[in-house]
């Protein structure tokens, strides 16, 4: 299994978490729940948006689905 680090800061009008070993990833919250479930919205949507972006470039020779446990 591969970990990410969750680091969460607070701020003048809340609390806005980053994934450290991913610093694009970042999302705001009321509270440490609501932060920790909207990081994995801005992760998927991250991962959505690298996917989109690299599967354009017409070099690929080989792609599959990697599952790390």
């Amino acid at each position: 299994m591969i970990g990410l680090t969750l680091v969460i800061e607070k701020t003048e009008t809340g609390l806005v978490g980053q994934i450290k070993e991913m610093p694009d990833v970042l999302t705001q919250g009321a509270t440490i729940e609501e932060v920790k479930e909207n990081i994995k919205d801005a992760l998927e949507l991250y991962l959505d948006y690298v996917r989109d972006k690299n599967s354009n470039t017409g070099n690929i020779v080989y792609q599959e689905p990697l599952e790390l446990v």
